[in-house]
């Protein structure tokens, strides 16, 4: 059973986050930039937050608001599920369907780790399969 783990081996750890008085513009611009949909708010390396494209979306475009006068900490998701290493993908895709995230921090003891995205879990989940679907056929042949 693949793991969180196994998603963080494939990517690697590479994350990308702010500040949480920088302005919204600033963190789309870096999205941008990285070609990202979140960023992770960090504050004295303490993870405070996650800022979305959907945070963008509902809270500042619907309502009117302004990118160049509102901090990320302002409209940031605050308090989503908690997930680690050790959680299995079918936990995490359970998570995400059952809260309607596309996004999960993940920590361990030591605190902060990453995120890991719904297309992270969807890309881990298709390796899988088309792992065991060569094996299955190596079996079947006698390769195995």
């Amino acid at each position: 059973m693949k793991k969180v783990a196994d998603i963080f081996k494939r990517k690697g750890f590479s994350n990308v986050t702010i500040s949480p008085d920088a302005f919204v513009r600033e963190a789309l611009k870096l999205m941008a930039e990285k070609n990202i949909g979140s960023v992770v708010i960090m504050e004295n390396d303490r993870y405070i937050g996650l800022f979305t494209e959907r945070d963008y979306a509902r809270k500042v475009i619907l309502h009117g608001r302004s990118s160049d006068e509102l901090t990320v900490s302002e409209i940031m998701s605050e308090y989503l599920p908690q997930i680690s290493l050790n959680h299995s993908l079918e936990e995490c895709m359970e998570i995400m369907t059952n809260h309607n995230l596309r996004y999960l921090p993940v920590f361990e003891a030591d605190g902060y780790v990453g995120v890991i995205s719904i297309i992270d879990v969807v890309k881990e989940t298709i390796l899988a399969q088309q792992d065991r679907i060569e094996h299955l056929q190596n079996y079947i042949h006698g390769s195995v």
